[in-house]
């Protein structure tokens, strides 16, 4: 039984850990990344100094840039490989707190060991304690509770066994994965204990599929049997599970068309004849025309987010029904449908298995072909979107001056979508593409294509600002090979981009692609469309009125990026923007390109609406119309 302090037992614990699936053992923590504080320095940094056994350490610049990374790099890694981070007390624990909640939201697993007060309470206050009169045992760390699967404090260093199992548990439970919480105080990470042998020996973690039970499928199958047009929802769970190929062989074989969520993309190929892209409110008008004929919807591995659903309004079929597979029992019962919780691999050919016993076919005849092939047209119009004598904005609220301050300030012409679209073009096939929040999930749930397994990692689960550059890094860490690119608005860069430094130190090449249409150009249109002014969502200075209408603030992103050793670029038009991509591809640093977009060209609509808060009394009449047309959405949504 050795003697050693409570971090030197966590770290040597942690370099123990496996997980196994479907045969294929791996090591499943990779390291540690952290920002050193007062709180974890001298105790867990002591430890990790002194014998890290095999784990790397990492630093990050930000806590959540950091926690952001490390998801990032559970997924790419399939959720069987992870980065514990650590922080100080305080502000480093709180700043991880939203990172925890958009990992939880997405199901990736994420092992979070912020530092704490003192257990004895006796130096109490000490730097960054948060103080609660109501009750001495409330720390910051408690903030983590409402957004992590499981929460635990370490007070006495034996506390650290129990803590550490059902930490494992946690972040390898299918249908239940999230982040964990371990708070360590910072006296007690210093305190030794006679730990067993048996604490420290190797663990394989087995990540089982959830075997599907008969009499579910059998009241799925029921349901599927009797369904003219069905339409398969393609979620995260058939990533996760590797079931692409299975999903294909499925709806090929039973001639039902499926279309995909943020998480689901790049599950499968692009190009399959029955994909129909993405779904909902950032979705295409294939997928969304077809769902709203369709009498039965399938999700697979999906949690019904009100973008996949378009609020409840997307699926008009007055008999649809609805059916789930799901490892998560809570997101299988979704709908009101009629569930089946297990894994998607199994679930499906068992399913596929009671539809050849019926000798099922679906009723479509020529609809699939015919949306795609429309949608393909459309897709060439806006690869082909220009800014010329002819131009007509996507967007039509508030685009005048926004369009044309915009120009006069860059001289730029490039539309948003003529530029995914010869990113698309330009860049490798493999290459993996990570973004998050703003306008682009949406123009790239539509236009993005690939036919290359996990070459989309978007973060839309949490849409949280900032994960972009973050993910990126650790996408890049979980695949060192393949070139990986952040698409990233102004908004967010400006918000969160500390770990571009990160990539530069641990000497991977991640490529930035900043679109910089000046503002929060998303939530204004949004804002404009609903009947409200421009209030404080464009990056414009004071007026004379003392409103923030007056001029954009130029930014030069490229030489903000060139100081801290990335090789960067600006694009005005198509020509530079080519030029940059190419060009980028022969660096061995992270680059950044500034591409300069014209506001309100990004995609938008195609059969989708989405339920927001609308004022519900207002002396504008603008205000009115928008409350009004929630209204009438509302009479078409599902109640629940």
């Amino acid at each position: 039984m050795p003697k050693m302090t409570m971090a030197q037992a966590l770290v040597k614990f942690l370099d123990n850990q496996y997980v196994s699936f479907d045969g294929v053992e791996a090591k499943f923590v990779e390291g540690v990344f952290t920002v050193f504080g007062h709180g974890i320095v001298v105790g867990l940094g002591q430890a990790l100094d002194e014998d890290r056994g095999s784990l790397k350490v990492f630093q990050g610049k930000n806590e959540q840039g950091m926690a952001h990374c490390a998801t990032a790099f559970a997924k790419q890694n399939n959720r069987r490989k992870i980065i514990a981070c650590s922080s100080s007390i305080g502000p480093g624990s709180a700043n991880m707190v939203t990172a925890a909640a958009t990992a939880t939201v997405n199901h990736i697993p994420l092992l979070l060991l912020p530092a704490d007060t003192f257990a004895t309470r006796q130096p109490d206050p000490v730097l960054q304690q948060f103080e609660q009169p109501g009750s001495l045992s409330i720390t910051t760390n408690d903030a983590f509770k409402p957004v992590c699967r499981y929460w635990d404090r370490v007070t006495r260093p034996e506390q650290l066994m129990t803590a550490m199992i059902n930490a494992m548990r946690a972040l390898t439970d299918v249908g239940n994965m999230g982040a964990v919480c371990v708070s360590i105080p910072q006296d007690v990470e210093g305190e030794s204990y006679d730990y067993p042998d048996s604490f420290f020996e190797k663990r394989v973690h087995r990540i089982a599929r959830p075997v599907p039970q008969p009499e579910e499928i059998d009241d799925i199958a029921s349901i599927i049997a009797k369904a003219e047009k069905p339409l398969v929802i393609c979620g995260g769970g058939v990533r996760y599970s590797e079931a692409g190929d299975e999903l294909c062989s499925f709806c090929e074989k039973f001639n039902i068309p499926y279309a995909d969520t943020q998480s689901g993309k790049s599950a499968t190929k692009s190009s399959h004849h029955l994909n129909l892209g993405g779904i909902g409110v950032t979705g295409n008008a294939a997928a969304n025309s077809i769902a709203k004929d369709a009498d039965v919807i399938i999700g697979i591995g999906t949690r019904f987010s009100d973008f996949t659903t378009a609020s409840k309004s997307l699926y008009q079929n007055p008999n649809v029904k609805f059916v789930t597979i799901n490892t998560s029992r809570f997101d299988a019962y979704k709908l009101d449908a009629v569930k089946c919780v297990g894994d998607a691999k199994l679930s499906i050919n068992a399913l596929s298995q009671e539809l050849e016993k019926l000798s099922y076919k679906s009723g479509y005849t020529n609809e699939i072909k015919e949306a795609k092939d429309a949608w393909l047209k459309e897709m060439k119009r806006l690869a082909g979107y220009r800014y010329d004598e002819n131009f007509e904005p996507m967007i039509k609220a508030g685009y005048e001056s926004s369009i044309e301050d915009f120009v006069k300030m860059t001289g730029s012409n490039i539309t948003q979508t003529s530029a995914v679209a010869l990113i698309r073009e330009v860049i490798s096939p493999d290459a993996i593409a990570v973004a998050a929040a703003g306008s682009l999930p949406g123009c790239l749930q539509r236009m993005w294509t690939t036919d290359v397994k996990d070459s989309y990692n978007m973060e839309y689960g949490y849409s949280c600002m900032g994960y972009e550059i973050a993910g990126a890094l650790g996408s890049k860490l979980a695949e060192p090979d393949r070139e990986v690119y952040a698409f990233c608005g102004d908004g967010s860069y400006l918000m969160l981009h500390s770990e571009l430094v990160t990539s530069i130190q641990e000497r991977k090449k991640i490529n930035v692609l900043l679109f910089d249409n000046s503002g929060f150009g998303c939530i204004n249109n949004l804002q404009m469309s609903n009947g409200i002014g421009n209030l404080a969502t464009e990056f414009r200075s004071r007026d004379d009125n003392g409103e923030l209408l007056g001029d954009f603030v130029p930014i030069d992103f490229a030489k903000c990026a060139s100081g801290y050793g990335v090789k960067a670029y600006t694009a005005k038009n198509l020509d530079e923007l080519r030029f940059a991509l190419e060009d980028s591809k022969k660096q061995t640093v992270s680059t950044l390109i500034d591409i300069k977009v014209l506001p309100k060209t990004m995609t938008d609509g195609y059969g989708a609406w989405w339920h927001v808060g609308i004022a519900s009394t207002s002396s504008k009449k603008s205000v009115n119309e928008a409350y009004e047309n929630k209204k009438k959405n509302l009479n078409k949504a599902r109640k629940y």
